[in-house]
């Protein structure tokens, strides 16, 4: 009875566990899609909910280094219009805590953006707190 009763516990724990990892992971995802459908709807106000007001943004142009404020350079760029023609997708999502890192896919005809998020949950919001990404042409065989 005793064993039985200890693999109840077990079971249930691991149960909880699960129950919140997946909450923790779907919050995540729900982070990210707000940068993913304000990108593609040129909706700045629904991508700013995605970042922390210090989020950075680092990157390679033209052989150099870049890094920037993330909030500022889309503000920058983001102009109200129609919805852009791509597919998104969230490729992978990993949680360990307060902390989180996700890989993402911007395709579009010629090319894609592969992007990794960092993310904290800072004060109960998982916000991402920088990227980095790579611009990979597409083959055109």
């Amino acid at each position: 009875m005793k064993q039985l009763v200890l693999t109840f516990v077990i079971t249930v724990c691991a149960f909880s566990f699960a129950l919140a990892q997946d909450a923790e992971h779907n919050a995540v995802k729900k982070t990210l899609n707000y940068y993913l459908e304000g990108g593609t709807n040129n909706d700045f106000d629904t991508l700013k909910k995605a970042f922390h007001e210090t989020a950075t943004m680092k990157y390679i142009r033209e052989g150099s280094y870049k890094e920037v404020n993330a909030i500022e350079f889309f503000k920058g760029v983001m102009k109200p219009g129609p919805k852009q023609d791509r597919e998104t997708k969230i490729l992978s999502v990993d949680v360990a805590g307060v902390a989180a890192h996700a890989k993402l896919e911007i395709r579009y005809d010629k090319f894609s953006f592969i992007d990794y998020m960092n993310l904290l949950k800072v004060d109960g919001e998982w916000k991402i707190v920088s990227k980095i990404f790579y611009r990979k042409p597409h083959s055109t065989y």
